[in-house]
C-alpha cells in the first residue's frame, strides 16, 4: 500500500499516530494480500472477507482484530473457522460505513480475479 491511500480509511476518531496508522494500513494489506480470497458486503455495515485458512492466518486475525479494536473500539469482528474455511466478518455502525468501504477496498485489492 502506498502512504497517500492507506491512511484514508482510518477515521478521525482513530487513537494511533500517523505511523502507527500507516503500519496497521500495511498490516491488513499483507494479511489480505497473502489470505483474502473473496470478499463481500451482505449488509452496508457488514464485509465479510474469505480468508485462506490454517493456524497462521487465524492467529494472525486475532491479533490484528484484537489490536484494531484497541484503537477504533467501534468494530466488531467475528471469526469463523469451518470447514476447511475461514470468515471474518466486520461490523460497524451506520456512522462508520466510509471506514468499512475503505477496509473493503483494500481487501478486494488483494483478490485474484476468477476466470
Amino acid at each position: 500500500m502506498d502512504s497517500d491511500t492507506s491512511q484514508d480509511w482510518a477515521p478521525d476518531a482513530c487513537t494511533l499516530s500517523p505511523t502507527e496508522r500507516l503500519t496497521r494500513a500495511e498490516e491488513f494489506g499483507q494479511l489480505f494480500a497473502e489470505t483474502a480470497r473473496k470478499a463481500e458486503r451482505p449488509e452496508p455495515t457488514r464485509l465479510r472477507l474469505e480468508l485462506a485458512p490454517g493456524p497462521g492466518p487465524v492467529t494472525r486475525v486475532a491479533a490484528l482484530a484484537a489490536a484494531e479494536t484497541e484503537c477504533c473500539s467501534f468494530f466488531t469482528f467475528t471469526m469463523t473457522v469451518a470447514a476447511g474455511r475461514l470468515l471474518l466478518d466486520v461490523e460497524v455502525p451506520a456512522a462508520q460505513i466510509a471506514v468499512l468501504d475503505g477496509l473493503a477496498q483494500h481487501a478486494a485489492a488483494s483478490i485474484a480475479p476468477a476466470y
